[in-house]
């Protein structure tokens, strides 16, 4: 992924905030010559044994994530290969009528992370169990109502066969927030304004991260 220089993440917080918020990734693999690239959306978590911050560019970090094993791309996922991750956070499409000036062109303002790492395969039913089960346990403490999946743990051992889990070493991460920071301040200003007053959650998501840039540019 370019990334110029000023819509580099402002803090590599950013980027850990933006996977934890936007789990669903889009997991990429290079395939083979004849049936080219692989890609899936699947959700992923951070190694749920550990506690620790990640580092600002998430070297090191560990990830686990699954897909059913009847997808072709789980067949042809390999341990060592090498996964990239897209995870895209808050967007929106700025009009040039927001700018007030002329001339003018229109842009999409996006936010996305992109992961690479190496990949290793889970063999162990017992252990795809837990990446399942520590995958609901994740989602519903930050997205659901904390449902209590006690009562599933047994339908759970009986889809867990058709179910492939994988983690990933993350070897190096790159953080894409474009947020109108090219922009003179009272442009971007009017831009986060239109944002914040609409009534789309994804536009008000990205004026939130616009009021969070630091105070500086043109």
């Amino acid at each position: 992924m370019f990334v110029p220089s000023h819509y580099r993440e402002p803090d590599g917080s950013w980027m850990a905030d933006l996977i934890r918020g936007n789990p669903l990734a889009l997991a990429v693999i290079n395939g083979s010559a004849d049936l080219g690239p692989f890609a899936t959306h699947l959700p992923v978590i951070p190694d749920h044994r550990t506690t620790g911050e990640w580092p600002d560019d998430l070297a090191g970090a560990t990830l686990f994530g699954h897909m059913n094993r009847a997808n072709p791309h789980w067949r042809a996922l390999k341990t060592g290969d090498i996964v990239l991750l897209a995870f895209t956070g808050p967007h929106a499409y700025v009009s040039p009528s927001v700018y007030e000036v002329t001339p003018a062109a229109p842009t999409w303002n996006f936010t996305s992370v992109h992961v690479r790492g190496v990949v290793e395969k889970i063999d162990s039913l017992e252990e795809t169990l837990e990446v399942v089960r520590a995958t609901a346990r994740s989602f519903e403490a930050r997205f659901g109502a904390d449902w209590d999946q006690s009562e599933s743990i047994e339908y759970f051992r009986r889809i867990v066969p058709a179910v492939g889990a994988f983690r990933i070493s993350v070897t190096g991460a790159e953080g894409m927030f474009k947020l109108s920071q090219e922009q003179p301040a009272e442009v971007r200003e009017r831009v986060q304004k239109s944002f914040s007053g609409s009534e789309c959650g994804r536009h008000r998501e990205t004026a939130e991260l616009m009021g969070r840039l630091p105070q500086t540019g043109p």
